[in-house]
């Protein structure tokens, strides 16, 4: 399946190395993004290798990433504003970076990701939200 899905979408580890990568500078930079990040990482090696991971086992099926995205997101200070951005700077990054078919599949599981994200996060914050707008 993982070979099938690389010659499909172009997505290989090392395109998706570099997507993380890139996008994870982006992250850091944004206004919006930055301080909640800045105060929870502060060594950011071993967060870009399990968001490479996590990247590789979304969008190649590779089974690498074994975390739960869940509850590491529910107690941030973040509403739906917070994952427009996050995906719209995602966005950005995956069309620089892949191909055409690469950009198109991991904006496919980037949204539905941030989609089941803010649900869970608003679940536990015990207050109604619009989701994410899903471009």
């Amino acid at each position: 399946m993982t070979a099938a899905l690389m010659a499909e979408t172009g997505l290989d580890e090392a395109v998706l190395r570099k997507l993380v990568h890139r996008f994870y500078s982006r992250v850091r930079a944004d206004q919006m993004l930055g301080p909640i990040f800045a105060t929870r990482i502060t060594d950011w090696t071993p967060h870009l290798e399990r968001m490479v991971a996590f990247w590789s086992s979304v969008a190649l099926m590779t089974g690498q990433y074994h975390g739960r995205p869940v509850p590491a997101h529910t107690p941030l200070p973040i509403d739906a504003a917070h994952f427009d951005r996050w995906l719209a700077l995602f966005r950005a990054t995956a069309e620089e970076t892949c191909t055409p078919a690469g950009a198109a599949h991991v904006m496919e599981r980037a949204e539905r990701i941030a989609h089941s994200l803010h649900i869970a996060v608003v679940s536990a914050q015990g207050c109604p939200a619009a989701p994410p707008k899903l471009f």
